[in-house]
């Protein structure tokens, strides 16, 4: 199990435009004769359902990677604790790599504007 937080708002924004980015890119495509034909893609963002998530977990299947996240209320209680699973967003490895880069990409420039993001909560609390 992995478990990840995200401090603001615009962290998850920009790990959005950052998979956007990677997404809306002209992609070349072979048409027939030989040509490259370019193809855009436009994000309808209209609907969207915007969500937080403390808790991942990624599981996966031979054709499909799974990330469920949910919402651990007491992320630093002690004993069994149930978390909710809000969203399961399931999708190819050619997918899966694509977001990897893009978060990869987002998380580097976030660390280069505001230092190095410390994933231990031990490390970074501190003590007086």
């Amino acid at each position: 199990m992995a478990k990840e937080k995200a401090d603001t708002k615009n962290e998850e924004e920009g790990a959005a435009d950052a998979a956007a980015t990677a997404t809306e890119a002209p992609a070349a495509a072979p048409a027939a004769g030989g040509q490259q034909v370019q193809q855009t893609l436009i994000v309808d963002d209209s609907n969207v359902s915007a969500g937080y998530a403390n808790f991942c977990r990624v599981s996966s299947t031979p054709e499909e990677l799974i990330l469920d996240l949910g919402l651990n209320p007491n992320p630093y209680a002690t004993g069994e604790v149930t978390v909710p699973v809000g969203q399961r967003i399931i999708m190819n490895h050619f997918t899966a790599k694509r977001l990897l880069s893009a978060l990869s990409m987002a998380l580097q420039r976030h660390e280069q504007a505001f230092g190095v993001l410390e994933t231990d909560v031990r490390r970074r609390v501190k003590r007086g």
